[in-house]
């Protein structure tokens, strides 16, 4: 039954994956979610039925609209088919039991604001705060070890990014602030230092190489939130043997 329920929660993922495209995109705007059907981004046109279709529409249409024959974005397929590949992975890695639930929300909060971010540099309060409770309930449900480290991680991850913006005085947004005091409740305390150090080097790493390459210039302001999502995604399924792994090399 493994199988086939993995790839269940793939096609969820994949159907849940189109809507947190339309969230994100939408919510920084305050677009409302019911005023019409999706539509271009170029020429405004409403996407027939099929065209709603998760990764069936993009590769159907070569990657273009069938009225303006612009490209459509490669983050509408890729947002698609990651939030499918976790889900599936959330489930194998998990089954089914109440943590489950816990990382569902988490993958849900982190695709929305990872398409925010990428179009707007905005990580939307709306989002913290509608997920803010679910995760407060889950870690009632399912505390970590020990019980307080979901406080103490909270804490943690707000007060390390308070620290950094008023050192360097904005070098990160109020939203990294909060995400990160989000993610505490979920990582805990161990886990939310884990997951800012991953952050500042895979954004290190990128940066550096964006900057090699041309793609971006040196004092060009970029999302730090894609930087977060990965981080945090990371540290939730194999933070502990990252853990584990460092403690090894220190004895």
């Amino acid at each position: 039954m493994t199988t086939p329920l993995t790839i269940l929660f793939f096609l969820l993922g994949l159907i849940f994956g189109s809507f947190y495209n339309v969230v994100g995109l939408r919510l920084p705007q305050h677009i409302p979610f019911a005023n019409d059907r999706s539509m271009c981004p170029h020429c405004k046109n409403q996407l027939a039925w099929y065209e709603n279709i998760p990764l069936f529409s993009f590769l159907i249409q070569g990657g273009k609209c069938r009225h303006c024959k612009q490209k459509i974005s490669y983050i509408y397929p890729t947002i698609e088919l990651l939030t499918g590949f976790l889900f599936a992975l959330s489930y194998y890695t998990l089954g089914f039991q109440f943590e489950l639930i816990t990382v569902l929300l988490l993958v849900s909060m982190l695709m929305i604001i990872l398409v925010a971010d990428i179009n707007y540099m905005l990580i939307p309060n709306k989002v913290l705060l509608f997920f803010l409770p679910f995760f407060i309930m889950m870690r009632f449900v399912v505390p970590l070890n020990p019980w307080g480290s979901a406080i103490v991680g909270a804490i943690i991850g707000f007060g390390l990014i308070f620290i950094i913006i008023l050192i360097s005085r904005g070098g990160m947004g109020a939203g990294d602030m909060k995400l990160f005091g989000v993610l505490g409740i979920v990582l805990g305390t161990e886990k939310i230092l884990v997951a800012f150090f991953l952050a500042c080097v895979i954004g290190s790493v990128i940066g550096m190489m964006l900057i090699l390459f041309n793609v971006i210039e040196r004092k060009q302001p970029v999302p730090f939130g894609p930087y977060i999502v990965l981080a945090a995604l990371i540290t939730y399924f194999y933070g502990d043997s990252l853990i584990n792994w460092y403690f090894n090399l220190l004895i």
